[in-house]
Order: C-alpha cells, then sequence, then structure tokens
C-alpha cells in the first residue's frame, strides 16, 4: 500500500531517493519555518523598536545591504566546498539570531535594559539579518540541492530524479512555513518573542546535521562525487548573466512573477481596508489570505507537481504557470472585487512555490558551478527584490485604483506574454543540453 501511495504521488522512486530526498526535504523543512518565523518576529520587532514609518527605509537599507552580502558570499563561493559553505553560513545566521533572541529579551521589549540607540539599532540589525536569511539560505540551499542532483552531468541521465525529488523538497518547505506561521500566530503572547526566536535560530542550527547525514548518504551511492573548480572571483556571476542567453531566461522565469505580484497585493489590501476597516478583521482577513495560499500550496506540492513534471514534462509546466496567471489576470479585470483579489493572488503566490520553482530550479541542473551559485545568487536576490521595486515603482505611478487595475493588467499581460515565449525557449534548450550532454558555463 505505501509503495502505491509512493509512485502516485512521486513516481517509480527508489527507496535510496526516497531516502535522500526526504532528508533535503527535512532540510528544507527547517529553513522555510525559521524564516517564516523570523519574517513576522522582525516587521514587528522593527516596528516595536524602531518605528513603523521607517519601514519603506529599512526596505532600502536591506536592499543595499544585499548588494555587499552577496559579493561576501560569492567569495565564500570560490574558499568553500558547497556542503563546508552551508554549514558555516546556516551556523552563522542561526548563533546570529541566538544573539538577537537574547538582546530582544533586554531591550525595551522587554525588560529596557539597553539604551534607546541600542534598541534602534538592534531593530535596525534584525532586519537586514533576516532579509538577507531569507534570500541567501534559500539560494545557496537550492545551489547546493541541483550540484548534488546532478543527473544531466555526472551520468548522461536527463532530469527524472529531480522530477520526482524536488516536489517532495517544495512539500517539506510548505510544511515548514505553515507549521512555523501556525506557532506564531497561537503562542506568540503564550511564549515570548525571544523563545520563539530561539526556536527559529535552532531550527537554522541543525541544518548542517542533516546535509552531513544527507551526504554521507550520497556518497555511500556514489551520486556525490568531488569536483574541481576554478577560482572566478566575485563578479562572475553577473558577467555570467550579462553574457548567456539561457542564464537571462532563467532570470525572466524567476522575477517576472514579482514584478506585477506587488499590483494585486496593493489592491488585496486596498480592498481589505476599504471592506472591513477595523484593524482587527483586516488582520484576520489577511491570516485568512496566508493560511488559503499556503494550505493550496502544499497540497498541490504533494499530490500535483511530480505527476506534471512526470507526465507533461518540464517546458509545458513552464508555460503553463504564466499561461494559468494570465487567465487569473483576466478574471480579476473583469470581475473587480476583494474575492477576485483573493483568488488571484492566492494562486499566484501558491503556484509560484508548488510549480514555478521547482521548474526553475531544473533548470539550473545542465550548469556550470558559478552559474548554480554566483549567477543564481544575483538572479534570487537582487533580481528578485529589482523586480518587486519596479512593481512597486508601477504602483505608485498609478496610484488611483481605477488607473491600476486598468493599466496593471495590461502590464501584466504583456509581461506574460514574454515569459511564455522566453519560458519555450529556455525549456527546449534545456531539453537540448541534456541530450546532448552539455552545460552552460
Amino acid at each position: 500500500m505505501l509503495d502505491t501511495i509512493k509512485r502516485a504521488l512521486w513516481g517509480d522512486v527508489t527507496r535510496e531517493e526516497l531516502q535522500e530526498f526526504s532528508l533535503l526535504a527535512i532540510a528544507f523543512f527547517l529553513i522555510i519555518g525559521g524564516y517564516w518565523m523570523l519574517h513576522t518576529i522582525k516587521n514587528t520587532t522593527f516596528m516595536h523598536l524602531v518605528n513603523s514609518e521607517s519601514l519603506p527605509y529599512a526596505k532600502m537599507v536591506s536592499f543595499v545591504s544585499l548588494i555587499v552580502i552577496v559579493l561576501l558570499y560569492n567569495r565564500l563561493v570560490d574558499l568553500l566546498t558547497d556542503t563546508k559553505l552551508i554549514y558555516i553560513v546556516t551556523s552563522f545566521y542561526g548563533m546570529l539570531f541566538l544573539i538577537f533572541a537574547y538582546l530582544i529579551g533586554q531591550s525595551s521589549a522587554g525588560t529596557d535594559h539597553l539604551p534607546l540607540w541600542a534598541n534602534k539599532g538592534l531593530g535596525w540589525s534584525i532586519y537586514v539579518a533576516t532579509e538577507s536569511l531569507g534570500s541567501l539560505v534559500v539560494t545557496l540551499f537550492w545551489s547546493f540541492v541541483s550540484t548534488s542532483v546532478d543527473t544531466a552531468v555526472t551520468t548522461g541521465a536527463d532530469t527524472a530524479e529531480a522530477k520526482k525529488g524536488y516536489p517532495l523538497i517544495i512539500f517539506g518547505g510548505q510544511v515548514g512555513g505553515l507549521l512555523g506561521t501556525l506557532l506564531l500566530s497561537t503562542h506568540a503572547t503564550k511564549l515570548g518573542i525571544p523563545f520563539l526566536s530561539c526556536i527559529a535560530a535552532g531550527a537554522l542550527l541543525l541544518i548542517p546535521f542533516i546535509i552531513k547525514l544527507y551526504t554521507i548518504k550520497r556518497v555511500s551511492t556514489a551520486k556525490y562525487p568531488k569536483k574541481t573548480r576554478n577560482i572566478t572571483g566575485v563578479m562572475e556571476g553577473i558577467k555570467l548573466i550579462a553574457t548567456r542567453p539561457y542564464i537571462v531566461g532563467i532570470l525572466v522565469i524567476a522575477t517576472t512573477f514579482d514584478i506585477f505580484s506587488f499590483f494585486f497585493e496593493y489592491q488585496l489590501y486596498s480592498a481589505a481596508h476599504r471592506t472591513f476597516g477595523n484593524l482587527e478583521k483586516v488582520t484576520s482577513f489577511l491570516g485568512m489570505f496566508g493560511s488559503v495560499t499556503i494550505t493550496t500550496s502544499l497540497l498541490f506540492s504533494l499530490f500535483c507537481t511530480s505527476f506534471f513534471l512526470r507526465r507533461f514534462g518540464v517546458t509545458a509546466c513552464l508555460m503553463l504557470y504564466p499561461i494559468i496567471i494570465a487567465c487569473l489576470v483576466t478574471y480579476t479585470w473583469i470581475f473587480p472585487n476583494i474575492w477576485t483579489f483573493f483568488i488571484t493572488l492566492a494562486g499566484i503566490k501558491s503556484l509560484s512555490y508548488a510549480l514555478n520553482n521547482p521548474c526553475e530550479e531544473i533548470m539550473y541542473i545542465p550548469t556550470s558551478h558559478d552559474v548554480r551559485f554566483k549567477a543564481k545568487s544575483w538572479i534570487d536576490v537582487q533580481g528578485a527584490r529589482a523586480a518587486k521595486a519596479s512593481g512597486a515603482i508601477i504602483t505608485t505611478f498609478f496610484s488611483t485604483l481605477p488607473m491600476l487595475l486598468f493599466y496593471g493588467s495590461i502590464i501584466s499581460l504583456g509581461c506574460i506574454g514574454i515569459w511564455i515565449i522566453v519560458a519555450h525557449l529556455v525549456g527546449k534548450t534545456n531539453q537540448k543540453l541534456l541530450a546532448e550532454n552539455k552545460i552552460i558555463e
């Protein structure tokens, strides 16, 4: 019976593959669960220790800070092996947030043992650290996964293993995000922010042990060979993006969603404020939106993602996601109300996590180590933030909601049209690279 369920969900996955991908799913569970807790703590702590009016400036500061952080990360890529890199980065963030947890307990959020300037500095530090955690650790994790699940290069096979295993990893992350948000929403008052921060930090500190178990398992099955690589410098990622059309295509696939998702976030939040008015009711409505989004993503990743990848192929799935979004955007344009905004944004976000992300990560398999670690870090960190900033600028320009609904929908459909074409070209290039056993380097 278990074998029947296993084949239905993930295809003909072997016991060894299931064990290996389960370990990666546990690691991703810890990353996403810890991050979602810290993400919420970040905003509330910043507003308490600094002020809510400084939040837009905090976004700008984090954007600039991440440039420096990504450059440092790219330097570490040259100096450390993949496993040591993930050990050091996750351990660093785990220890850092343990320190933050202690300081929060000593701050104005706790016993007022810290002076005002220290409280404000703590608020800014927590905000920037959490922003970099969410961007960098997730990127590092998937870079590590694409290197270890390197079937196209090491064995000449196709991406069958990734099609079976990536959805399981995504599922683990969604479970972590759901449990993390539930723990925070139900026990924040009882346990307190410092203790919850310690739980999130502890999750990060467990990751090196899980990755160690995974690498031992991988080596025992002769699927994780050591590779030599050249030292190429911290700017190599930007050079690769600028000179490799395939990498530009991945950039489009990875970031286009962020441009127009802000349109619908703004419209949903504005509609919620107009409809409910009361702060508690608005918060409850948005909490329900988050729960629906995570639950939908979790169920889709469990029951549909692997089936879609195995049945229709990666290229079709790359194109299917923007096609579905185009339908949702059109639906919202025709029937603009709070519930269509709710359905559209929940669909966009949940399918991004459960369908587009695994397809995007599979695109990195026929690429070099520098592409997976250096170019990917610029795409996922700064590329995504630049896309979100573009969406925010456009939203600000079309300041009234009727204008944003009209022009935002047109811009969204235009971006989606380009996205579909690029997804087709990148998917076909990916198939060709795998068939010819070549890599982009």
